[in-house]
């Protein structure tokens, strides 16, 4: 491999030089030197064999492209294999990122045994622990399996020779933040070492067809760390939500070129690793409290799954001149925009009220199907009153007062119906929907959130 050359270029007048220096000696600034990698050139041996980016392929026509689908190689988790789209693409890389702590390792960890039960070979690369560290984290989680291999190591260079010689099924990068590659002066974690690292790593994935799972840090705001291009150059960013003090776990596909985005898979954490929910809606609604107000159930549909979760909400007097609002699962600007709009329509006095919505079991909503239940369960405390434990909300609040339609009404409604459910308020405008399951449930369709409140409180 060609030997990558540093530069450092001025950031104000785009003045190069060997080494960084603190002043630009052109324009004078100070600090503005930033570290730039030059591309070698291709020599002519490395284009015959293609050795440099992978194998020259010639343009075909849309036609004569096979339209075969590639096999999956599944992990033996089925929240994980959902969210993925099917299963681990071969040549396919990943990245997952998330919270520390919050079980990106032990999820690999776990895979590795599951792939590697089915006669793949798998090998485990950690920057971060150490190969006794791994097995003790190992015989914590009860993982006996003997058949994938474990490397503790951070220069790219044997990294790259290891994988070459070795040739895996599958290899996971514990984490792309600390390798380090000893051509790039800059230190481990930088832009540059991460983007070279990648790319170089990227590279003997679709040449030689080895799916890859890269682990990505995180900084204070939750994005991944690192230049934004990492997550355009990889086929999948996968993100673990949820607080690492909750038992449960969310894990979102941001961007998939295999599958959908829109999945979402639902893990729980145990002595024994991180263990996949097979009941979701009433795992949420185990613990829900009765005879209280402010407690409403709306079901959302991530994906192709539609869940159950208890939306709880609380409106108590104010000590302050600006009384406070708080929103836990929920985007906190759509809930100040409802608050506004309950004052505005219904004559709810809440300027000397504080308001607080909160979404139990760690999960956030992003759908505005559950804006109708945040009315309603501010309204149900605002009021002191309890709304039915057999009722569903959902619909979408406009800023009229209006409820309007939403999609995948027919699921949500069953999944209702399977965990008890008999009622549910739903948008007027869904009379295909209410057609279809209306003999099984008892349906109130509803113009306005002035008919909602009004149909609350039926017994």
């Amino acid at each position: 491999m060609a030997k990558i050359k540093t530069q450092y270029k001025c950031s104000n007048c785009g003045h190069v030089v060997p080494k960084w220096m603190g002043r630009c000696s052109q324009c004078g600034a100070w600090n503005t030197f930033e570290e730039v990698v030059e591309t070698p050139k291709i020599s002519e041996k490395a284009r015959q064999t293609g050795r440099e980016r992978g194998v020259y392929n010639q343009p075909r026509r849309l036609s004569e492209i096979s339209s075969k689908q590639e096999n999956r190689l599944s992990t033996k988790n089925e929240e994980l294999d959902r969210v993925l789209g099917g299963g681990i693409v071969r040549g396919g890389v990943a990245l997952l990122g998330g919270d520390p702590g919050i079980g990106k390792s032990t999820l690999l960890l776990q895979m590795t045994e599951n792939v590697a039960s089915q006669n793949y070979k798998v090998l485990y690369i950690s920057g971060e622990e150490s190969e006794q560290q791994i097995k003790m984290r190992a015989d914590r989680m009860h993982i006996q399996s003997d058949s994938a291999f474990f490397l503790s190591e951070i220069n790219m260079t044997y990294i790259r020779q290891t994988v070459v010689k070795e040739k895996p099924n599958l290899v996971i990068i514990d984490s792309i933040q600390t390798m380090y590659n000893p051509e790039i002066t800059s230190a481990p974690g930088s832009v540059t070492q991460i983007r070279e690292n990648a790319n170089a790593l990227i590279q003997i994935a679709k040449k030689d067809g080895i799916s890859m799972f890269f682990v990505g840090h995180v900084t204070k705001e939750g994005n991944l760390a690192g230049p934004r291009v990492l997550e355009h150059m990889v086929d999948t960013v996968l993100y673990f939500e949820g607080e690492k003090y909750h038992a449960y776990r969310m894990l979102r596909a941001v961007k998939n070129r295999f599958g959908s985005t829109n999945e979402l898979g639902i893990f729980e954490m145990t002595d024994r690793g991180l263990l996949p929910v097979q009941n979701p809606s009433g795992t949420m609604l185990v613990s829900r409290p009765q005879n209280t107000c402010g407690s409403v159930v709306v079901p959302i549909v991530e994906g192709t799954r539609p869940l159950l979760v208890e939306l709880q909400g609380l409106v108590s007097a104010s000590d302050y001149a600006n009384p406070r609002r708080m929103a836990t699962g929920f985007d906190y600007n759509r809930m100040i925009l409802l608050v506004a709009i309950m004052e505005k329509r219904m004559g709810l006095n809440m300027k000397q009220m504080d308001a607080y919505i909160n979404i139990v079991g760690g999960i956030r909503i992003d759908e505005p199907a559950a804006d109708l239940a945040v009315c309603c369960a501010l309204y149900s405390s605002y009021n002191d009153f309890e709304i039915p434990r057999d009722m569903l909300v959902i619909g979408e609040v406009g800023l009229t007062g209006e409820v309007r339609n939403i999609q995948d009404v027919d699921k949500r409604l069953t999944e209702g119906k399977k965990l008890g459910f008999t009622r549910c308020i739903l948008p007027k405008s869904n009379e295909k929907a209410i057609e279809k399951v209306g003999k099984t449930l008892t349906l109130y369709p509803v113009d306005n959130i002035a008919q909602a409140f009004h149909a609350l409180k039926r017994k």
